[in-house]
């Protein structure tokens, strides 16, 4: 069998991210697992992980890995660092248009690049198999728990980037009191499960919608919505999360009855083309809607959830919205709602973040590189080639001329 010589790149896109796709120890249990597998590390000073910890499992830590034919990162790959006539894997932002990545795509058509996007990762069901959704939940849910605090002056939490991993978190929060807050969490995948694993470590009591809607309760409590928890169909019919997803715009918003009892927002979900926001700018303005801090996850700007006008940053996590005037102030004035849209939450905790993820991609994707990718996991999510779009990514050939 031939060699796979696989190269995990230095991540040089600004603001540096401290992510990798493999942990130390996760390459040296591929090492031991594939006899013809090669892993060589690019050295880097803002990896989470030190050259040295690879070195000590066996790792080759390089500076040149020119010789390698698959290369693995997280972010975007600035252009003048992408090495012709390789195998590429990192998350492009191309699939979706993004104008600010154009030039890449071309730069990888024109360098005779493989490029395969993690997003593009997908199973026959075309379910992604690996995502750092999870870890956007945990810390999302975590620095909303911190802009409450802050938003009341009831507690200071400690910043999640100066956090270890989950279980410090964790830890952070059990050492805080929360009085009988209602929480909404919206969605069922990967970021609103990251969220609900925070709740319930943090002992605040999960509770039905009846529950939530009708009930007042002596301890923080919380409610986990799906979309049709949420969502309603116009002609009143009661049908399936499938017919929701396939006609999103039969349907509207039914979240007002949750936003008059809730005092702290979860947004986890995921947000389809043509779905109703979950509630409006107007919806804001009335004296029925109680929420004044919302943890926006999904963070889909000027989208479902209104008073996400633009993303917050991890130095600057919490701004405020004004409903009234529908402009940006200060979140700690009393009408004021305290917004975390942090766009970028995996990477305030890189380690556990990093863990995750290797442990998905040796999982679903190493296999394909020794079975001749059985499970046409590789072929599927394989972007481009010979200097042209695979045929599953023509739709993208107007983006990269410029036209759309």
């Amino acid at each position: 069998m031939t060699k796979v010589k696989i190269g995990i790149i230095k991540e040089r896109k600004n603001p540096p991210d401290r992510r990798v796709v493999f942990s130390p120890n996760a390459c040296r249990e591929l090492l031991e697992k594939y006899p013809d597998l090669e892993i060589s590390v690019e050295s880097s000073d803002i990896r989470v992980f030190s050259d040295n910890e690879y070195i000590k499992q066996g790792v080759k830590v390089v500076d040149d890995i020119s010789n390698c034919d698959v290369l693995l990162g997280v972010k975007e790959v600035p252009i003048k660092d992408l090495i012709p006539n390789k195998k590429y894997f990192f998350f492009s932002h191309t699939i979706k248009k993004q104008p600010y990545n154009r030039k890449l795509l071309n730069a990888i058509l024109e360098k005779n690049i493989q490029l395969f996007d993690h997003e593009t990762l997908v199973d026959e069901n075309g379910n992604r198999v690996v995502a750092f959704g999870r870890y956007a939940g945990i810390v999302g849910a975590y620095n909303g728990f911190r802009a409450f605090g802050l938003k009341y002056d009831l507690f200071q939490l400690p910043k999640a980037e100066s956090l270890k991993n989950q279980k410090e978190l964790i830890d952070e929060l059990r050492k805080i009191n929360l009085s009988n807050i209602k929480i909404v969490l919206t969605g069922k995948g990967r970021v609103s499960n990251g969220a609900k694993e925070m709740l319930d470590a943090s002992y605040v009591k999960e509770v039905t919608v009846d529950e939530f809607l009708g009930k007042t309760f002596d301890v923080p409590v919380y409610v986990q919505l799906d979309v049709l928890d949420y969502n309603k169909r116009i002609d009143g019919k009661i049908l399936s999360n499938r017919d929701f997803y396939n006609n999103p715009q039969d349907y509207k918003s039914n979240f007002m009855r949750f936003a008059k009892v809730a005092d702290f927002y979860i947004a986890g979900h995921f947000y389809g083309e043509g779905s109703p926001f979950i509630f409006t700018r107007d919806d804001m303005k009335s004296r029925d809607f109680k929420i004044k801090v919302v943890a926006d996850v999904s963070c889909d700007i000027d989208g479902p959830v209104a008073c996400t006008i633009k993303p917050s940053t991890i130095a600057n996590p919490i701004y405020g919205y004004n409903p009234e005037t529908e402009s940006e102030d200060d979140f700690k004035k009393e009408k004021i709602i305290a917004v975390m849209a942090v766009d970028n939450l995996p990477c305030e905790l890189p380690n556990d973040a990093s863990v995750g993820f290797g442990e998905q991609f040796a999982k679903h994707v190493i296999p394909s590189f020794f079975n001749n990718d059985k499970s046409r996991i590789l072929q599927r999510s394989q972007m481009t080639d010979k200097g042209s779009l695979t045929p599953r990514y023509t739709y993208l050939k107007g983006y990269t001329e410029g036209l759309e």
